[in-house]
């Protein structure tokens, strides 16, 4: 039979840990949640865009060979631009495919373009601003730098990228994926990239919520009536 005061001990261990854990389960449960009832296309922002950009083609281009400075090419992708065509060479530099030249980036209004093909008629553009820059918290990280961020009256406070060196549509980002990141973050526990499952935090909580769970039977062990009467006969 378990002594009082061991019995005191795990029911002591098992409430404290209750305590220090609670936040982080209330938060695990609560993110399990949101994710499970959300539309992972409408967190993606596709209920904003249109369902097929509109891509025009296109005559006349120049041979790659033909290009400014004459690159060695390893890559080339066609972009279009404010109705115009571009090489995107080595995943370095624009160039202009009909005349050869070098571009050195896009305008904000070739930016507005861009952002065009793919976002809905419908939303109208607030602001336009050239991002440089960001922390590891930012909504667009992990992306193309510099960029432009275009904002739209909309009450999800949408958010378009445009990378500018490239001239590329990058993403969409909106309140609801916002709130999906923060959460997203608290379940995982990588509060710096979000995607980290492997975290010494996340490790910790995790063996201590077994901990809680496995002093939480053995405290019904020692305190369940029927036990003690099986173990007196």
């Amino acid at each position: 039979m378990i002594k009082g005061k061991t019995h005191k001990k795990i029911r002591k261990i098992h409430r404290y840990l209750g305590i220090f854990l609670g936040i982080q389960f209330l938060f695990w449960t609560v993110s399990g949640m949101y994710f499970s009832w959300t539309d992972i296309d409408e967190i993606h922002g596709d209920q904003f865009k249109k369902e097929k950009p509109v891509f025009h083609s296109f005559n006349n281009l120049i041979s790659p060979d033909s290009l400014e400075n004459k690159p060695e090419i390893r890559t080339l992708q066609l972009r279009e631009i404010d109705n115009k065509p571009y090489y995107w060479i080595n995943k370095e530099q624009l160039y202009d495919a009909q005349n050869g030249k070098i571009k050195n980036g896009i305008s904000k209004k070739e930016a507005l373009a861009v952002a065009g093909r793919y976002i809905r008629n419908n939303l109208q553009v607030k602001d336009i601003q050239r991002i440089d820059k960001i922390d590891k918290h930012h909504e667009y990280r992990e992306r193309l730098l510099p960029a432009y961020v275009i904002s739209y009256k909309h009450p999800e406070a949408i958010k378009a990228y445009v990378s500018i060196n490239d001239g590329a549509f990058q993403t969409v980002r909106h309140r609801s994926w916002r709130w999906f990141d923060f959460l997203w973050m608290t379940h995982t526990m990588d509060y710096q990239g979000r995607d980290n499952f492997n975290t010494f935090v996340l490790r910790a909580f995790s063996l201590l919520g077994l901990i809680t769970v496995l002093s939480g039977f053995l405290l019904w062990y020692v305190s369940s009536s029927s036990v003690r009467k099986l173990k007196k006969k």
